[in-house]
């Protein structure tokens, strides 16, 4: 059997004074990926930590719970505040002494890293898969089913006893910038969309609208029969993210 390694455990401050639950794998060299989960997901659960596991021949990882969910404070605003959740992980990737960082979002943190990047700056490279690239997608069952936990006082209820998320009640006022609205802000840092053909949640649509917002250096890798996020990232595919990120961040753009 190989080395479990354990991580370093973190407890970050926002900006908004909300604190936070994180992990840090330490990595050769100065590259450190910040890995963003999908709504009700958590950076302690065994798929993330496989995530992380394979980022870490890559470089550094500090994985975060977004506020709302596992061990973090507040509460969930579904993509919107949580931007600064990721920028309290990015600066506690630089105080440990890393050169580059590319933060690497799943679904509800595709969306987030994407946003973060185009609003705060400060990284590398931008990794999004399996995200929506604008708000209020209802066309699959899966997306009504978020819908429900998120706006109905029974469905936040549900999805809290079920998965421990608290969610906002009082929702968006305003409401944020979707990410194909600011995408085109994060050039020349470069940016990665990865989008499934079987993705049961957004469609493949949502990841050419992403792209086609996005400005140069950007790329869309279409994986033919991948589902949604994390759940369905194969150890190929974090491997060859792994390397895009290693190669992107180098670049002199």
């Amino acid at each position: 059997m190989g080395t479990v390694v354990i991580p370093e455990p973190l407890t970050l401050y926002t900006a908004d004074d909300v604190r936070i639950d994180a992990g840090h794998l330490w990595g050769d060299g100065d590259l450190c990926f910040v890995l963003a989960h999908g709504f009700t997901c958590s950076w302690r659960q065994p798929m993330l930590r496989r995530i992380a596991g394979a980022l870490n021949r890559h470089g550094g990882v500090i994985g975060l719970d977004f506020r709302g969910h596992g061990r973090s404070g507040g509460h969930s605003t579904v993509g919107d505040r949580e931007v600064l959740d990721v920028d309290a992980a990015v600066a506690a990737a630089r105080r440990r002494g890393y050169g580059r960082v590319a933060v690497t979002g799943f679904s509800m943190g595709g969306a987030i890293v994407v946003r973060h990047a185009a609003l705060h700056g400060g990284v590398d490279a931008v990794v999004s898969v399996s995200s929506p690239a604008r708000w209020y997608y209802r066309g699959t069952v899966p997306m009504r089913r978020v819908h429900w936990a998120i706006e109905r006082r029974v469905g936040r209820l549900a999805v809290r006893l079920a998965r421990g998320t608290r969610v906002a009640p009082k929702g968006w006022d305003p409401v944020p910038e979707a990410p194909y609205e600011v995408a085109g802000l994060i050039a020349p840092v470069p940016l990665l969309v990865v989008h499934g053909d079987a993705d049961p949640f957004f469609p493949l649509d949502h990841g050419r609208q992403l792209y086609e917002a996005a400005r140069d250096p950007r790329e869309l890798w279409v994986e033919p029969a991948f589902g949604h996020a994390e759940v369905a990232a194969t150890p190929d595919l974090i491997k060859r993210i792994g390397d895009w990120a290693e190669a992107a961040s180098t670049r002199a753009w």
